[in-house]
């Protein structure tokens, strides 16, 4: 493989105005496709094969009316004011009645004649249903609803919003976290290369394969449901990896012509050489991410595809255009700049590490840990034991209104709500029940799910189409554990419910849906993780021809996956980052743990493969010096990959500054898990234990050798050919 990436070089750099062109050409055509079809992400989310998706296609067959967004409308009085004031009634009567106006609302119930007004008279809920699905529910319509509720708040009462769709529900997303990612990783490069030319391409590369990448993901948008979501992990991961990917590759470019390489030369060889560790790396992360297609959830199946083929054009920008954009740089990505302090400091260390790798901070932290091998071994086993102890506390469940900030109209509603009627109204169950001939059948089912435990109240709600539509109000809130077990047992009996009254029932809406959700993720996790460890195995197997290796990868990574997952648990679901982070502690995302096992998987093998793989290196070159090879490979791999994480960890911890909960908690975890699995795990743990079993890491049988191809990872065959050919002089003096 390495000869083939050294042939790909030298066709990039010889022919870089036109790879250049030709990316270019591909951004400004995803560009304009993504703009012409009028492409959105869109928050739809369908699960099939469960009862709530079920429910839900029989409400938009039968009852396309209710089928829609609904809107809750919480009026609340301060003070010795109520709701039921002759001039408050009159104003919130008033308001609800002209809502029945507004375009795409079929129905508008006010809280009286719905009797949803609070003992104390303060809190009162009106009702809109839409006639379209949330997304689909015009923002200009949400304005006027808003316009038309303003002479309620005049007459001095709080109105706040929850349910499906309500003012300001869908948020545009803010570029400010991909603003911050990519300056603090502007800094880190300038800091770790000492140069503008070497500093800006992988950060150009990145932008240009992440705008591509999401302008076609826009496109395909138009023709396929794709969460908003999916555009974040997608965007996080293609920034990351494509400046980590050209962070690896220019780091080996400079080195060489540090040492005096040709320009061409050079290129072609950091690309023929550590080009082939970002090929595997990449490949590992893809693995990872396609994955998330056994989950058999759309939404996700999608992402981890969005996200794989962003992970995809990384690798190719980084093995095509970059070597380009090194042959319009020259011998500028060596000449360091003037910063004071800053350029003088890059400088020496560069030419130290260059001319004597085992000069570095690197090299005394690789001979730390392979001289307390065993104490190291065990102190960080401790560490992250520790971390992951939260993680067998977790609760899984998805965003609610009291996920929310303080600050927020949905956490105001939710709590307004608890308040007034209890914590079940923000989690009703929707019974549809089909093959309805008489109003008694109806009746028989309402009395009888009535004196199911745990039920606070039952209310038919419409019928038509020989379909009825009937609320459940349970008496705890909708992530409660015993609302879980209420759906379960409802389900479970249904027969006893519908006794002989000849009607079908399925327990649905959104409530339910989540409960749905969090089970179908739960079956999927085992088989998700078999899959995705298993492919990945007979990837690092070839890669690295022993079986050990992989071993011992997929070992640090179930450590770095459980101590992210317990520090989240800690932060977020038992609320010690409250304060820090202005997070209200709710349960973990039920989404979370699986899309964490897929990305940190994906990213811990990428530091995996740089890593070893430099130490495979050494230990050929060296004819079989294991610890020596482990403190060598650790030293020339340590400044790179320390760079990359924190590349990474700062894009990812910049999308902590959103408003989204559920943004903040998937980047604060993905940042703690590649920070952990980074330097606590590849470039401490992984030299410990290779520096225990020595030699015998690299083993594999006889058979292996005949059968499996050798991939050339380290590009010791390259490197034997241009010996041969007398190309280039010795590139790497280690």
């Amino acid at each position: 493989m390495s000869i083939y990436l050294y042939r790909l070089a030298h066709l990039a750099f010889r022919h870089r105005r036109i790879v250049l062109a030709l990316w270019l050409l591909a951004a400004i055509g995803a560009i304009a496709i993504a703009q012409a079809s009028g492409g959105k992400t869109n928050d739809n989310f369908t699960i099939p094969g469960t009862e709530a998706q079920h429910a839900s296609d029989v409400l938009t067959a039968k009852l396309p009316a209710f089928s829609g967004g609904q809107s809750t409308i919480v009026f609340a009085t301060h003070g010795t004011a109520k709701v039921t004031d002759a001039a408050i009634q009159s104003a919130i009567q008033a308001a609800m009645l002209k809502l029945k106006t507004v375009p795409q609302v079929t129905t508008s119930v006010d809280p009286f004649q719905g009797k949803l007004v609070s003992a104390s008279g303060q809190i009162a809920l009106g009702q809109l249903q839409w006639s379209a699905k949330p997304t689909d529910v015009k923002t200009a319509n949400l304005d006027v609803m808003k316009d038309d509720l303003k002479p309620v708040q005049a007459a001095g009462v709080e109105v706040e919003y929850s349910g499906s769709v309500y003012p300001g529900w869908n948020k545009a997303i803010s570029e400010l976290p991909e603003l911050i990612g990519l300056i603090v990783a502007f800094i880190i490069l300038m800091v770790t290369f000492g140069a503008l030319a070497a500093a800006g391409m992988p950060i150009i590369g990145a932008i240009i394969g992440v705008i591509t990448t999401l302008m076609g993901i826009t496109a395909v948008a138009s023709i396929v449901t794709i969460a908003s979501a999916s555009t974040t992990v997608a965007l996080m991961l293609g920034l990351s990896c494509g400046i980590d990917y050209g962070l690896f590759i220019l780091s080996r470019h400079r080195t060489n012509l540090l040492n005096g390489a040709d320009v061409e030369e050079s290129v072609a060889t950091a690309v023929g050489t550590a080009g082939g560790s970002v090929v595997f790396a990449a490949l590992t992360v893809i693995i990872a991410l396609c994955g998330l297609t056994v989950t058999g959830i759309p939404f996700l199946r999608i992402m981890g595809l969005a996200a794989a083929c962003s992970v995809a054009v990384a690798l190719l920008i980084a093995l095509t255009l970059l070597p380009a954009m090194l042959g319009f740089a020259g011998t500028k990505v060596e000449k360091f700049t003037r910063i004071p302090v800053l350029g003088a400091r890059a400088e020496r260390v560069a030419r130290r590490s260059a001319a004597d790798p085992d000069s570095p901070a690197g090299a005394t932290w690789a001979r730390f840990v392979v001289r307390y091998r065993v104490l190291v071994l065990v102190g960080v086993i401790v560490i992250l034991g520790v971390l992951a102890l939260p993680a067998t506390k977790v609760n899984l469940g998805l965003p609610s209104g009291a996920s929310q900030s303080k600050d927020n109209t949905l956490r105001k509603a939710y709590d307004l709500t608890t308040e007034g009627f209890g914590p079940g109204f923000n989690g009703a169950l929707l019974i549809v029940a089909e093959n309805v001939t008489s109003p008694d059948q109806i009746t028989q089912i309402v009395a009888t799910l009535a004196k199911e435990p745990g039920v606070v109240s039952v209310a038919p709600l419409v019928a038509e189409n020989n379909t009825s539509l009937i609320r459940l109000i349970p008496k705890y809130g909708p992530s409660d554990d015993a609302t879980a077990h209420l759906v379960h047992s409802l389900r479970n009996n249904r027969a006893a419910i519908e006794g002989n009254t000849g009607v079908h029932i399925l327990i649905g809406g959104t409530t339910a849906s989540n409960i749905d959700v969090s089970a179908k993720l739960a079956t999927a996790l085992p088989i998700f993780l078999v899959v995705v460890v298993g492919l990945a195995f007979i990837l690092l197997t070839f890669a690295f021809r022993t079986i050990l290796v992989p071993i011992k990868s997929i070992l640090g990574f179930l450590l770095s996956i459980a101590a992210a997952l317990g520090a989240q648990v800690a932060t977020f679901q038992w609320g010690w980052g409250e304060h820090i982070f202005g997070i209200t502690p709710t349960d973990t995302i039920s989404f979370l743990p699986i899309i964490m096992l897929a990305i940190i998987f994906g990213l811990s093998s990428d530091y995996e493969v740089f890593v070893v793989s430099r130490i495979k290196e050494e230990f050929t070159k060296r004819g079989g010096d294991a610890r020596r090879s482990v403190q060598r490979g650790t030293s020339l791999s340590a400044r790179v990959v320390t760079a990359a994480a924190l590349i990474m960890f700062s894009i990812f911890v910049a999308f902590m500054f959103t408003d989204d909960p559920t943004i903040k908690a998937i980047g604060f975890s993905f940042a703690v898990g590649v920070f952990l699995d980074a330097f606590l795990v590849r470039l401490t743990l992984v030299p410990a234990v290779m520096a225990i079993v020595g030699a015998k890491i690299w083993y594999h049988p006889k058979w292996f050798t005949k059968y499996v191809p050798d991939p050339d990872l380290e590009g010791e065959r390259l490197a034997q050919r241009l010996a041969a050919q007398k190309r280039v002089p010795e590139l790497d003096p280690a």
